[in-house]
């Protein structure tokens, strides 16, 4: 018999070249992931190595804050909202409180004004640290949580030792905010509404916190293999994002100059010198860089305002003690840490709210997976999911 080598040798090469054909697999990624902050879980087709037609499914951990509000009386209801985004507590109570200030046509003082942009300002930087230990662990670079929770317990110890709180504060109040909390002795004629020497420690914090920012620029932008997964990856064009209603760091980003520091009056920034920052190519390397420089914004707002906070004055406009908000409706926002934080407000004239609509800044970021994962690499979800910073509470509320 005579074997024809060329014929073999075409055969082999035809046999090689052909691409063997597999079925795609359903994957479920959760409902618990790594690269969460609380319960979701992804269901991905998967072709390969590549993941297609992802779908996020929440509601794992609905706690229905919205109703629970309904039914409270308006003092109460900043115990519940700032466990919204328990990573950004602080900041929660803000909009919701402003909110029921302008149906009430009330002018908060200019003391009260400042502490709580101070106060929101330490829980955008706890909560950009969380992300900054919490995001370059979950590329496998463990040194950075290190620095960066070393300073974020000393941005709580502050915010702690004024509000009684680390996490829940429950400080703000209709027309100002909690008067002596944390305060050392007082008398009735000078009441304490910052503990001694708090303003000190907090510039001192600052200090710190800038230079934590320069140490972790270093570990994390010299790390060839977080910039290998993260620079090109992900990438969220301008459009695409306003489309979806992402907001916060996410869309800047991607190059939207947009911040309702800029926008909105619901805290004197309008007084400060700050700077919006914004990426270049809308990907994870732009994500994680902009909430770095937000990190260092911050603190310099910080310092501005212990500067020009007027060094006396009440904390409290004239409110009745039971509260009633007059009938009406408004819709106040807020630049919190992950994004735009609104609540729509409806009062019929009562102890509590007719209605509360909570628009969280994690829901509509999270919007987005089922675009920006298609068809990534299996891998590839958790660099990119993690770059969104989104917190479960904040998206189930």
């Amino acid at each position: 018999m005579v074997i024809d080598q060329d014929a073999m040798r075409h055969l082999s090469e035809a046999q090689v070249s052909v691409e063997l054909a597999t079925e795609d697999m359903t994957l479920n990624i959760g409902p618990q992931h790594p690269s969460t902050h609380g319960v979701l879980r992804l269901v991905a087709r998967v072709d390969g190595e590549r993941a297609y037609d992802v779908k996020p499914v929440i509601g794992y951990m609905h706690r229905g804050y919205e109703k629970l509000s309904e039914v409270r009386t308006y003092p109460q209801i900043t115990a519940l909202i700032n466990r919204i985004d328990w990573v950004s507590g602080y900041a929660n109570e803000v909009p919701f409180i402003v909110a029921a200030e302008k149906l009430m046509e009330l002018e908060v003082p200019q003391r009260a004004q400042y502490i709580r942009l101070i106060l929101t300002e330490m829980a955008r930087i706890s909560s950009h640290l969380v992300f900054m230990a919490s995001y370059p662990l979950e590329l496998g670079a463990a040194t950075p949580l290190f620095f960066a929770l070393r300073e974020r317990e000393r941005v709580l110890d502050l915010l702690e030792g004024v509000t009684g709180g680390r996490f829940h504060p429950n400080f703000n109040r209709i027309g100002g905010v909690k008067p002596n909390a944390g305060a050392g002795p007082t008398t009735r004629k000078t009441p304490q509404d910052l503990p001694a020497g708090f303003l000190n420690d907090t510039r001192d914090a600052m200090d710190k916190v800038l230079e934590v920012c320069d140490e972790i620029e270093d570990l994390v932008a010299g790390n060839e293999i977080i910039l290998a997964r993260t620079k090109g990856i992900g990438i969220l064009p301008p459009e695409v994002a306003a489309a979806y209603g992402v907001s916060g760091p996410n869309l800047r980003a991607s190059g939207v100059a947009f911040d309702l520091r800029k926008v909105e009056n619901y805290l004197p920034y309008e007084d400060f010198d700050f700077s919006v920052v914004t990426g270049e190519n809308g990907d994870c390397w732009d994500r994680w860089w902009v909430r770095l420089e937000e990190i260092r914004e911050s603190a310099k707002i910080i310092q501005q305002a212990i500067d020009g906070m007027p060094p006396s004055g009440t904390l409290q406009a004239k409110v009745p003690k039971i509260i009633k908000v007059p009938a009406g409706e408004t819709y106040v926002r807020a630049e919190n840490p992950k994004g735009e934080m609104g609540y729509y407000l409806v009062s019929d004239g009562g102890l509590g709210p007719y209605r509360l609509k909570i628009r969280s800044a994690s829901f509509s970021n999270i919007s987005i997976l089922p675009w920006i994962l298609e068809g990534i690499l299996v891998p590839d979800i958790i660099a990119i999911m993690g770059s969104l910073d989104f917190v479960l509470g904040d998206v189930d509320r």
